[in-house]
């Protein structure tokens, strides 16, 4: 009811058996006495949207508009400021029932995926724009029935649009003037959906549920559109090839001693703090110190002013690999955290990433990547590095080998580790110098208790 109190619609004040939550009850017997003193546009820009709104609320608040009592339209929400468009992706159908907060489409930009949620609990009665289309903030994305009647049917294409009824005419003719300037406009909404075709019946289908009445070796193909966030960072990988000097430099990692620490104090440490000790962590407070002692490897060349700038503090970005592309979410100044802080972040992010809820903040900056091949099996490779970063670390698996300790041979797990840097930059020694670092760091947590 805020919403159709926003948008100005002054017939509202009949329809005040929505707000049967409490808490809003007061809000709303205040907002009635301001509206019968004041006209309904004056209040709405110079006290509604200052007094009533929470912040919290008002993203969610603007991105609705409302056509009639029983119906809402949902709009693209804002995006960050970097961000100008993106595709659709459909989760739900026209005739699909949805719990408020239930997400209905998602929308893929070149950076992050954005949920689009129902206000409210109701049926979809259209989808306002095809799958797989480009949306901008403000378009008209769905309408949804909050009364859960039955939607409205899709005509034919040999069908002419439906003439307007009565009701439908004089509730146009009453609308009032939109608001200027401090609210998103909504743009025009089609007097029908587009299609009421499930998103199931259109989505490409893929190879392996391919019919099974095709031939066994076919040689058939088929494509599919490369969604925004491979294309930028197929875009990314691409400049950084062409600009940075690339070179890599190897060590090897003992991990006796940090697996033997992780075993001894895992389960504890799980009780005591709900969340696991990873090895993550030990190689994430590894790499802090490892920047610290060598800051031109955590530093980066700014092309515009033939400027070095080095950075005092550590920002490192953890390359995650989803099924939409590679997002890398940043876990911020590691070099004041210790184990269990940074894994309560990665477990925050992790489970940010899960939900499709990382956001560009999340994944902005950054000064150092680390990317972990290992969980894949991975037992030896060259990271890429991440621009506008100069260096990356590439983890691997851990598998036992024969290597020499005091003259003896002995079987060890091993774990291959790799430093991609920008040779413009970073000259091998440093490179050199920053891996036998994080070599020892890992090896023997206990240099960061005593400073070394």
């Amino acid at each position: 009811i805020m919403t159709l109190y926003l948008r100005g619609t002054t017939k509202l004040l009949t329809q005040l058996r929505y707000c049967t939550r409490k808490a809003h009850l007061p809000t709303v017997t205040k907002l009635h006495s301001v509206l019968q003193t004041t006209p309904v546009a004056q209040a709405t820009r110079t006290w509604c949207s200052v007094n009533i709104i929470p912040k919290v609320t008002h993203q969610r608040l603007f991105h609705v508009s409302a056509t009639r009592m029983e119906q809402v339209t949902v709009n693209c929400p804002p995006f960050a400021e970097s961000i100008t468009s993106g595709d659709i992706v459909w989760e739900k159908a026209v005739g699909d029932s949805v719990q408020i907060d239930e997400t209905v489409a998602e929308i893929a930009t070149d950076k992050t995926t954005i949920p689009v949620s129902s206000p409210l609990s109701g049926v979809v009665e259209a989808l306002l724009v095809e799958d797989g289309a480009t949306v901008t903030p403000g378009t008209a994305l769905f309408k949804i029935n909050s009364e859960g009647g039955e939607p409205a049917p899709a005509p034919s294409k040999e069908e002419a649009p439906a003439a307007a009824s009565p009701a439908q005419t004089e509730a146009a003719a009453t609308t009032p003037t939109p608001i200027p300037d401090t609210l998103p406009a909504s743009p025009p909404v089609p007097s029908t959906p587009i299609s009421s075709t499930k998103v199931s019946e259109v989505k490409v289908t893929p190879a392996a549920t391919l019919s099974s009445s095709a031939a066994v070796g076919s040689r058939s193909e088929h494509r599919v559109k490369m969604n925004r966030m491979r294309l930028r960072i197929a875009q990314r990988l691409k400049d950084s090839q062409n600009t940075a000097a690339m070179l890599t430099t190897f060590n090897e990692v003992d991990m006796t001693n940090i697996m033997a620490m992780r075993n001894k104090h895992k389960d504890a440490f799980l009780k005591k703090h709900g969340v696991k000790l990873s090895f993550m962590s030990a190689f994430i407070k590894a790499s802090a110190y490892a920047l610290n002692a060598q800051p031109v490897v955590n530093a980066v060349i700014d092309d515009s002013s033939n400027q070095i700038i080095y950075r005092d503090y550590v920002d490192i970005s953890i390359a995650v690999s989803t099924s939409k592309g590679l997002v890398v979410p940043v876990i911020r100044s590691c070099e004041a955290m210790n184990y269990l802080e940074i894994e309560q972040e990665m477990t925050s992010l992790a489970q940010k990433a899960r939900d499709n809820k990382l956001t560009v903040e999340d994944m902005d900056g950054g000064t150092f990547t680390i990317s972990n091949g290992g969980v894949f099996g991975s037992m030896f490779g060259t990271p890429i590095i991440n621009p506008p970063q100069s260096s990356i670390l590439g983890m691997h698996g851990i598998i036992d080998r024969p290597i020499a300790v005091n003259g003896e041979v002995k079987i060890r797990p091993m774990m291959y580790i790799a430093l991609t840097y920008d040779h413009r930059l970073i000259d091998g020694r440093e490179a050199v110098t920053f891996l036998r670092k994080i070599k020892e760091g890992v090896e023997d947590p206990g240099i960061f208790l005593v400073g070394m």
